[in-house]
């Protein structure tokens, strides 16, 4: 795709000065802090879009969002674009960024669900976004920054509240918009797949980051967070007290921490996979510790300042279970890491009964 001089030179400019808002732009109000944006009626909005597996993202430049999205397997096609804002006319980078418009630089996601459900793609977008601010994301600054998700048809709107609900029960502040998609405009062409043909163009998400989806196997909407009532009725009082308040069981008192047997970790409440025997080693803590979890994005880490102590929490990616915390520097661990876990957040699913259950598609993280 070629791009004609006066564009490239736009981009350029663009570039360099962050496509920041000037001082002298309003700046339009952002959501509130229940995350929803100003918006025409819901049902002449999901009229629009016709393709039903479809979302809109907006988190920051929607250059990196973009790149994202294309590297995860069934995703068909991600577009960038300004949505939610005043009109056709001011669908331009230059206006957008006086910030002036309401629109936000947002990316439309295609996908199969046969290959990627849409739990997936939102945990993967907030595993990338902070969404505790307003108006910016990393170093850009500006109304078209400020994150939201967008949705088109009633079952998208369901998976939406439903993740968005979680994400905001873990944050000390959220500052996502969550509503119905109002307009989307596709950006120029030299926006479209700049990062593929920019490899070292300007990216507010760490590459490495960037690099834990691109062969991720475990899809975390096969294993969803059952409604509330349900949980209390599947957990024993231990459980429920670890996972769902937080608790902590006892040391060298509980079912895993000097267990080594062949087999795989998962969350308790919705059975997704979360550590591997082989990443299993011996600690003096009390707990089952391990070096690292199967996939880095199946944890979520949060900063825990309780009980007048600095650490960090890890909890399930789905199911937002309290799971125990993650220290660094630990001399008995290979890498350095430990994830002391609770016993009580943990099932234990044995190497013999991995397909049965359900698992096989993992058995290769036993193969030398």
């Amino acid at each position: 795709m070629r791009r004609t001089i006066l564009a490239s030179l736009l981009a350029a400019a663009m570039l360099l000065s962050g496509c920041s808002r000037p001082k002298d732009a309003a700046v339009q109000p952002a959501s509130s802090e229940t995350g929803s944006p100003q918006s025409e009626p819901e049902q002449e909005v999901m009229n629009m879009e016709t393709t039903e597996n479809v979302i809109y993202l907006a988190g920051g430049c929607f250059w990196g969002i973009e790149q994202l999205m294309q590297s995860i397997p069934g995703v068909i096609d991600a577009q960038s674009g300004y949505a939610n804002g005043s009109d056709e006319t001011d669908a331009n980078y230059p206006t957008v960024c006086t910030g002036k418009t309401g629109f936000r630089e947002t990316v439309r996601v295609e996908y199969d669900p046969e290959q990627v459900s849409l739990d997936a793609l939102l945990l993967a977008y907030f595993y990338v976004i902070d969404p505790t601010v307003e108006n910016r994301q990393g170093n850009d600054v500006g109304t078209q920054y400020q994150t939201g998700v967008y949705y088109t048809t009633d079952k998208a709107k369901e998976t939406v509240e439903r993740i968005a609900e979680i994400e905001r029960s873990r944050s000390r502040s959220f500052k996502v918009e969550i509503g119905p998609l109002v307009n989307f405009y596709p950006a120029e062409e030299y926006h479209q797949d700049y990062l593929e043909k920019n490899p070292n163009g300007y990216c507010h998400i760490p590459l490495a980051e960037m690099n834990l989806f691109s062969s991720l196997r475990i899809d975390p909407g096969d294993y969803q967070k059952p409604a509330a009532e349900a949980i209390r009725d599947k957990l024993t009082s231990e459980q429920y007290r670890v996972t769902q308040q937080n608790g902590t069981e006892r040391p060298f008192a509980n079912e895993f921490w000097d267990q080594f047997e062949k087999g795989i970790y998962v969350d308790v409440v919705t059975g997704e996979p979360l550590f591997s025997s082989t990443d299993k080693f011996e600690s003096g803590c009390g707990w089952p510790a391990f070096s690292k979890p199967i996939e880095e994005p199946a944890v979520v880490e949060l900063p825990d300042d309780s009980h007048g102590m600095h650490r960090t929490e890890v909890r399930s990616r789905s199911g937002d279970s309290h799971l125990g915390h993650v220290f660094t520097g630990d001399p008995e661990s290979p890498n350095g890491v430990r994830y002391c876990i609770n016993s009580a957040s943990l099932r234990f699913v044995p190497y013999a009964k991995m397909e049965a259950e359900g698992y096989g598609y993992l058995l290769d993280l036993f193969e030398e």
